[in-house]
């Protein structure tokens, strides 16, 4: 997997990003990592100093989604991964969304998902489990994604098809824009089975309601502006 790079978005992630990353060191994944976080975020700046090899990006603005933007169009592997810090994604399923990534002859990004049959969660609640379920039949009604969880942003794709999208989203609202912009460019999206586990530390980002209204505003302004 050397044509692989994972980014991890981590803001205030001290206690479980050196457990995560320990976990894909172990696993022998052969992957480049990037961690892209503020640069006043310190603590989780300095938990990376026993890991030399991660290279550390510093975002020029916040939020999730400025990060990802960021982080991913700096990327110069083949493919790039979306993983959390949170210790919900299992670095275990990495070499197996790659694996079938690679088997795909037109796919150029797998969306995992916790709503597939087989799949779990063990992190959702009742109101972000609906809240999801929500969107989600939103993206495939109005949208017509062909994915089951919108807002579970384990992903892994082309990086030079990501490039050629003009993401602006720079919060959680770029979980949906992501999708959508992917699918209206013509990019063959697929989801792939996951199971999230309980995060290791710390409390959800996300404000459930209004992140939630947020992204509902802009699941509406999509479509209607094609842009």
């Amino acid at each position: 997997m050397n044509d692989l790079t994972l980014v991890i978005p981590a803001k205030e992630e001290a206690d479980s990003l050196p457990i995560i990353l320990k976990e894909i060191e172990e696993l022998g994944l052969k992957c480049k990592v990037k961690v892209c976080l503020s640069s006043n975020d310190t603590e989780t700046i300095n938990s990376l100093k026993d890991f030399p090899d991660i290279e550390i990006f510093r975002q020029s603005g916040i939020g999730y989604g400025n990060a990802l933007i960021e982080g991913i169009n700096t990327v110069n592997t083949k493919f790039f991964c979306i993983f959390n810090a949170d210790g919900s994604f299992n670095p275990k399923e990495i070499e197996f969304i790659y694996q079938n990534l690679q088997k795909q002859d037109s796919a150029k990004f797998i969306f995992a998902s916790r709503y597939l049959p087989d799949a779990s969660t063990k992190d959702d609640t009742i109101v972000t489990s609906f809240g999801n379920f929500v969107f989600s039949m939103i993206g495939k009604i109005f949208f017509s994604l062909p994915i089951s969880d919108i807002l579970y942003t384990f992903v892994m794709g082309s990086t030079e098809s990501f490039k050629k999208i003009n993401f602006i989203k720079q919060d959680f609202r770029f979980c949906v824009e992501l999708p959508i912009k992917l699918h209206r460019s013509g990019f063959k999206i697929i989801d792939e089975i996951s199971h999230e586990r309980p995060r290791i530390a710390g409390k959800k980002k996300p404000n459930v309601l209004k992140d939630g209204f947020l992204i509902l505003i802009e699941l509406i302004r999509l479509f209607f502006i094609k842009k």
